[in-house]
């Protein structure tokens, strides 16, 4: 008879699995600076390598431009959304191109990104009711100066995110 090994059924946590971070959806492209060793060793969109001259909407050639800059952002994969004219449906009214970070908790009024980087806007921190995406939702529909998409609803408890839009995947309002 072969030894069985055992496998321990994993603890649960007890964290509050509704305790989220609500950020804004920008409307843009997923791209991400990969720094190890305190140097930039990649760029990506969300489905492959890119380079200056294999480009997604000029991400690759701005993180060139701006290396040093960036490479204030540590080792590690930093996420975010690339965004402004020229790029879907330009959120916010941007003039430019600007790079977004995911990691919303780790700026603080201590710790900014780079200059060259935004962070995507926070419009919640808190235990999630049923309420509150609704809630938000409305608020950024209501806005008549700029075309919002929606909002992403971070779970702390889980790590993992939900997205909610105002707009359909075929461009049409929600409501």
């Amino acid at each position: 008879m072969s030894e069985v090994e055992f496998k321990a059924w994993p603890k649960i946590g007890r964290d509050n699995p509704f305790n989220v971070t609500i950020t804004e959806k920008i409307d843009g492209t997923n791209a991400c600076v990969i720094i190890q060793d305190g140097a930039i060793i990649g760029v990506q969109s969300r489905k492959r390598l890119i380079t200056p001259d294999n480009d997604n909407y000029g991400f690759a050639r701005w993180v060139a431009d701006n290396e040093q800059e960036l490479l204030e952002l540590g080792d590690g994969y930093h996420y975010g959304e690339w965004a402004g004219l020229g790029i879907q449906k330009n959120p916010l009214g941007l003039e430019r191109k600007r790079f977004f970070l995911f990691n919303t908790s780790r700026w603080t009024a201590d710790s900014q990104p780079p200059d060259c980087c935004d962070v995507v806007p926070v419009m919640f921190n808190g235990v999630l009711t049923p309420d509150v995406v609704p809630a938000l939702l409305k608020e950024l529909d209501e806005d008549e100066d700029v075309t919002h998409e929606g909002v992403v609803v971070f779970y702390h408890a889980f790590r993992t995110y939900t997205k909610h839009t105002i707009i359909s995947p075929n461009g049409k309002w929600c409501k």
